[in-house]
């Protein structure tokens, strides 16, 4: 198995900025409002949410790797 390098973090980096590009491109509605919602929602539910989806990052990289 090989290390996690730059070019992997990167790679990452880029399927994020692909997959936003396409929504905003596809649904500028949707995420107009997506973005509003994020806005007026607390800061404890976006902190839960964020610390799920990033456990949630972690265990999908987890199983693709191991």
């Amino acid at each position: 198995m090989k290390g996690v390098g730059l070019s992997d973090f990167l790679v990452g980096i880029g399927m994020l900025f692909v997959i936003e590009g396409l929504l905003f491109a596809a649904l500028p509605g949707w995420m107009r409002e997506a973005i509003k919602k994020t806005l007026t929602t607390p800061d404890h539910v976006l902190r839960v949410v964020g610390i799920a989806s990033a456990v949630g990052g972690l265990a999908l990289i987890w199983l693709v790797r191991r």
